[in-house]
């Protein structure tokens, strides 16, 4: 059986991080929006990935991973960019590319964008995997 790496919440009588229904977080935004690019490709991405031939992963897994993060994670991510964050880490878990491989890869899109003038950050998002607190 894997061992679960669920963080509790704090003052909230034992709750996953995640579990946060009835907690005061202000009100549930209902009106539809129009997806963002990335959103869309992050979409498309966990559909391809996650579709029974690629089988690269399964919701199972990629709850498992969101489950994970930490309290200011968790809370400091909205919804696409925690499904990013456990796509890119489920990977990684999955050994489909290393995290070298992936550093790379992000540095040379950063500097082919700085090139084209356009903006790029230079905030590194710690890997983790699930399996404890990120480097």
């Amino acid at each position: 059986m894997t061992e679960r790496f669920n963080s509790l919440r704090a003052g909230s009588d034992g709750r996953s991080v995640h579990d946060v229904g009835g907690l005061a977080f202000g009100p549930i935004d209902r009106e539809e929006h129009d997806l963002a690019l990335w959103e869309k490709r992050v979409d498309a991405m966990m559909r391809a990935l996650g579709s029974p031939t690629k089988r690269a992963f399964t919701v199972d897994a990629m709850r498992r991973m969101i489950e994970s993060y930490s309290e200011q994670q968790y809370d400091a991510t909205d919804y696409y960019e925690k499904w990013v964050r456990a796509l890119r880490n489920l990977l990684l878990e999955q050994e489909i590319f290393t995290a070298a491989e992936l550093d790379a890869k992000i540095d040379n899109v950063r500097a082919a964008f700085i090139a084209e003038g356009r903006g790029a950050s230079h905030e590194a998002v710690p890997h983790d995997t699930g399996k404890g607190v990120a480097p």
